[in-house]
């Protein structure tokens, strides 16, 4: 998914000579924490409520230069890229600009969300399950071949390394939520599953034997 698909045109800009009282005010507006500021047509850079707070109202956003926050991303950038950058400075919203550095448009933080959501999977139906292993020991064909042995597939997959283990972590998303036979699987080939969720068929079996246990047990 590139940057340009998600790019929103209905959000304002600043100028050089915008007083600092007036970008507060479009902030309020549209509710955001950040606004980017133009120069003939081209971007400079981003604008945070916070310094404009600390600011004469008076006073024109180009004499704020050195709070002046240069962070955008190409439209042809994937979006992660401006995810990467609004999660790491904190930003409400990240600017689009073409090649020639003209400003084409902003991402908010709702956007990146909701792309995140979609590029991950979570909107689908199904399980999760969450391993941790060596990094040489993994290998996503035997996963999948074990997915599939029950039935399934994985739908999704997201690797990191835990810094404080060093350990490769796994989350898996799978198209079934009953998954305690793929968990069962796995450890059965002695995966280290930490954590699953789904909806599991045999906590609903053991329920169901409990409730005929209590009725026998009252005849």
């Amino acid at each position: 998914m590139l940057t340009s698909q998600l790019i929103v045109t209905s959000y304002p800009a600043v100028n050089l000579f915008d007083k600092a009282g007036f970008a507060l005010q479009l902030m309020e507006d549209y509710d955001i924490q950040h606004l980017p500021i133009v120069s003939d047509e081209k971007f400079r850079g981003l604008i945070s409520k916070d310094d404009l707070l600390d600011a004469d109202e008076a006073a024109p956003i180009a004499l704020l230069e050195e709070q002046w926050i240069k962070a955008s991303v190409h439209a042809n950038d994937h979006f992660l890229q401006a995810l990467k950058q609004a999660s790491a400075l904190d930003l409400s919203l990240i600017p689009v600009i073409n090649e020639q550095s003209e400003l084409q448009g902003v991402i908010s933080r709702v956007e990146l969300l909701h792309a995140a959501e979609k590029f991950t999977g979570a909107e689908e139906p199904g399980g999760l399950i969450v391993m941790e292993m060596e990094k040489r020991n993994f290998s996503f064909g035997e996963m999948s071949r074990l997915v599939e042995t029950n039935d399934a597939y994985i739908t999704q997959l997201n690797t990191y390394i835990d810094s404080s283990t060093g350990l490769l972590q796994i989350t898996m998303k799978v198209n079934k939520s009953e998954i305690s036979d793929i968990v069962a699987t796995f450890q059965r080939y002695e995966y280290t599953v930490k954590h699953y969720f789904g909806e599991e068929s045999y906590q609903n079996e053991l329920k169901e034997n409990y409730d005929l246990l209590m009725t026998y047990l009252k005849m």
